[in-house]
């Protein structure tokens, strides 16, 4: 059973891990390339902030972005601020993210995401976890994927596993962690591939950071081809 309570608390403690490692850096440095193709540091930061904003309308009851459109104008609009400005409003959205999801309400209710995509109240703290936390690591900062909570790490890979099961263009697979933690993804049936690595690894090629499955080993096929997240 997901623990928003738990949740919330982790995503407080990321945040303001986060914002620990940002303040370090300089204006320059937030205009450099991060680890995600096309975006600076300045634009994962501007993104974090909105999408704070735009999971207060999700709890409020609005769409969560105005359109595809909006959501990608305003990353770019508060890409190129300064630091601290950058940093201040990190904080602030996500002090109003806290706000309204700390708030007693019916946990249970079904809340709409980007895309038409439907999920319970009580998973939206975690998805905010995830956002903050692999963002960190996009970073490029130093916050690696090797550092984040291994709870993180195990949660975060059943999401993505979740995610490609019953996928046809995907085959049954397993996924072994070196661990000892196991999970399956993939169309039905016995695994006819196996993918083994450290949980970091694993969260790479799902998540489709790093080096996508570069440093991990397979069984009974090649490395599964996964879609676009």
């Amino acid at each position: 059973m997901t623990d928003h309570v738990h949740d919330l608390r982790s995503v407080r403690e990321a945040t303001d891990r986060l914002l620990t490692a940002v303040a370090k850096l300089d204006n320059a440095a937030l205009a450099e390339e991060s680890l995600l193709p096309g975006w600076t540091r300045g634009h994962i930061l501007a993104h974090l902030a909105r999408n704070a904003d735009a999971l207060v309308n999700v709890f409020e009851g609005r769409p969560m972005y105005t359109s595809g459109e909006a959501r990608d104008a305003d990353i770019e609009r508060d890409s190129g601020r300064p630091l601290v400005e950058q940093s201040e409003d990190v904080r602030h959205s996500a002090d109003r993210f806290l706000a309204v999801a700390e708030a007693d309400q019916d946990w249970s209710r079904t809340v709409e995401l980007r895309g038409g995509v439907t999920d319970l109240a009580s998973n939206v703290p975690f998805r905010r976890l995830v956002e903050v936390e692999l963002h960190h690591v996009d970073l490029g900062i130093g916050y690696t994927l090797e550092d984040l909570p291994r709870e993180f790490t195990g949660r975060e890979i059943a999401f993505l596993a979740d995610r490609w099961s019953g996928r046809p263009e995907v085959p049954p697979t397993a996924l072994v962690a070196t661990d000892g933690r196991t999970w399956r993804t993939g169309s039905a049936g016995e695994a006819a591939v196996t993918v083994s690595g450290s949980a970091a690894q694993l969260l790479a090629w799902l998540a489709g950071r790093a080096d996508k499955g570069a440093a991990l080993t397979t069984t009974g096929g090649p490395l599964p081809t996964l879609p676009p997240l």
